[in-house]
């Protein structure tokens, strides 16, 4: 949802990264603003970008944000329009809009308004009536359209594309969601099976605050982050109480509705966009990034939902080897040190996603997509599927065994398990390298810092004598106990490189691939929702309890030579706040006495046999 860094809001804005230029925009269209009226009265401030040339008709191309639609003002204008030069070019009318109360429209914002599927007055709107009611005065006031239109987000604005599904204007033939939310409690960027995104969240709600009323962006002050290392701001901010205290409390709304409401509530679950993506009309092109550190999850429930749930119009997973948004700027083909060798950013905007809107707005060539376009990372190739994971797929587990091996093989000791301490005074990093927010570069970082802490569990495979493919979610199953009673446990799936693996060609930052512990998935688990998210239970003390969670879809290739390596540990900081390991009734209010050092163990026995539960594609 959320890109966290002020300078990094060109991804969330799409046309700030084309090159057009304001002229050559001012010079093939025109540009309108109006304030459109929405059924209870309120108006949101909505531009329009009008191609000059009035010899044929053109479809609407809506995108809503609640990040503004500057430049304001009619003689102002974009300095790109569309999401890829193509669309400008070829032409559209292009529409963006301020969401209900950000910026210059009207009303209240809601942090992921609720759907509504039951309408009974107009006093009653949402994202789906907010756009029916936009495409409606479109058609009945805007020349030279086609009676057809298209919305396209990414991030925030991919949440409003997916909201505008449910319920669609029959206009609306074509909506291509990018890394949408669509469970922020559940996966995306608010909480990971109720663990708490603390630096993702903390830097997106320094600068996204409240608009009581209508308004122009304007220079805002952000937190000192001094120290530059964000383990050590974090660790010297103490507990999430503190951080309430000294930056957010009474004044961001949306940050305290995060610390007020911790587990599965009503409060999130009216926010689940899920439930309300059956029988949906419009053409849907999901769109994510393997390595999407926001919202990576978006796009695969969307997708996994909607196919569910009897569509009516053709719906395409895409999933890249991309961070967040980057599918929609340059090449898109390197995250870090890690390069995946094609052009992947002309690939899917030339190939995927400007012919998807032609064939759907203006009856072009039917590119024929399939149900899922994946790119397969180690391997370095697209593939296309009738259904993710293929029926060919096959479930396996890799167990974990004594002295840190991995295999496929279940362990076959009667009573047998690992520990090691964990201590909330000195949490296990999430990064190798000393980082201010939430980087990017995470989702594919270098290991090896884990690995050599005492309170990180390793396993490993030897060498693997053959490349192993794996596509689709997995599954942790981890037996496990603390001597608190409350913790984390986080699982990560890593790709072990060889020690003669060729460096980066450049490699200005002098990256060593050799013996890299890239990795390729984590995910983690808040031991206090161990019977369900709704209510936080107390773990018993030294008791073995199943800790069992679903990680996001992976489809990777571990290459011929490489090991593969799962790491667990309890703390990721601050990637997500720290566990007390004491349980409180709600942990953003614990209080430094609260936090204690514990003893972790877990099984490998055959009657308890920890793991992680994949799919194997041959």
């Amino acid at each position: 949802m959320r890109l966290l860094q002020v300078a990094a809001l060109s991804v969330l804005l799409p046309a700030t990264a084309l090159p057009q230029g304001a002229e050559w925009v001012r010079a093939n269209y025109t540009k309108h603003e109006f304030r459109i009226p929405m059924r209870d009265g309120k108006r949101l401030f909505t531009a329009v970008y009008s191609p000059k040339d009035r010899s044929k008709t053109y479809p609407f191309l809506l995108s809503r944000t609640p990040y503004s639609i500057a430049p304001y003002g009619v003689d102002n204008y974009r300095s790109a329009l569309g999401p890829s030069e193509e669309f400008a070019k070829d032409g559209y009318i292009f529409v963006y809009q301020d969401v209900r109360g950000r910026f210059m429209s009207e009303g209240t914002f809601l942090e992921m308004t609720p759907h509504r599927p039951a309408k009974r007055t107009p006093a009653e709107v949402d994202e789906s009536s907010d756009t029916w009611d936009t495409i409606e005065w479109l058609l009945k006031n805007i020349r030279g359209h086609n009676g057809r239109a298209g919305i396209v987000g990414v991030s925030y604005g991919g949440f409003y594309a997916a909201a505008a599904l449910p319920g669609a204007h029959p206009a609306l033939k074509a909506a291509s969601p990018q890394a949408p939310i669509i469970d922020l409690f559940n996966g995306d960027d608010g909480f990971h099976n109720g663990a708490f995104f603390l630096a993702a969240n903390f830097g997106f709600y320094a600068f996204f605050d409240e608009h009581k009323e209508p308004q122009r962006p304007r220079p805002r002050s952000t937190p000192d982050w001094s120290p530059q290392d964000g383990y050590e701001f974090f660790l010297n901010l103490g507990p999430i109480s503190n951080i309430d205290e000294k930056y957010f409390r009474f004044q961001n709304p949306y940050w305290t509705a995060l610390t007020r409401n911790t587990n599965f509530n009503e409060f999130w679950k009216a926010r689940n966009l899920a439930p309300h993506l059956a029988n949906l009309t419009p053409a849907i092109l999901s769109v994510g990034g393997w390595f999407d550190a926001e919202d990576l999850a978006g796009p695969l429930n969307l997708w996994r939902t909607a196919r569910a749930n009897g569509p009516r119009g053709p719906t395409t997973l895409v999933m890249g080897p991309w961070s967040h948004g980057q599918w929609s700027r340059g090449e898109a083909n390197q995250l870090g040190p890690i390069h995946f060798h094609i052009d992947n950013g002309d690939y899917f905007r030339n190939e995927v996603q400007f012919p998807f809107f032609q064939f759907h707005l203006k009856d072009k060539a039917d590119p024929k997509l399939p149900a899922a376009l994946l790119f397969r990372t180690g391997a370095n190739e697209w593939h296309k599927f009738d259904e993710w994971p293929p029926k060919t797929a096959r479930k396996r587990t890799l167990y974990f065994h004594a002295g840190g091996r991995l295999s496929f093989d279940a362990p076959a000791e009667t009573d047998a398990h690992d520990e090691y301490q964990s201590d909330p005074a000195n949490p296990v990093p999430f990064t190798s390298f000393i980082a201010r927010g939430m980087p990017r570069e995470y989702m594919v970082d270098d290991q090896r810092h884990a690995a050599r802490r005492p309170d990180v569990l390793v396993y490993e495979t030897e060498p693997l004598e053959e490349d192993i493919t794996l596509g689709g979610p997995l599954t942790a199953r981890l037996f496990v106990s603390t001597s608190g009673t409350d913790s984390d446990w986080v699982v990560k799936l890593i790709d072990v490189y060889p020690n003669d693996h060729p460096d980066p060609d450049p490699n200005p930052a002098g990256v060593r691939l050799g013996g890299y512990q890239q990795l390729i998935r984590g995910e983690p688990f808040r031991g206090r929702f161990w019977q369900g998210f709704e209510t936080p239970t107390p773990l018993p003390a030294n008791q073995f309890v199943k800790i069992e969670y679903v990680l996001p879809d992976v489809f990777h290739t571990f290459r011929r030579g490489h090991r593969i390596m799962i790491q667990v540990q309890s703390s990721w900081f601050p990637l997500i706040d720290r566990n007390p390991q004491k349980f409180v009734p709600n942990i953003p209010d614990a209080r430094p006495a609260d936090f204690t050092r514990t003893t972790q163990r877990v099984r490998r026995s055959a009657s308890a046999a920890s793991g992680l539960e994949l799919y194997e594609i041959r």
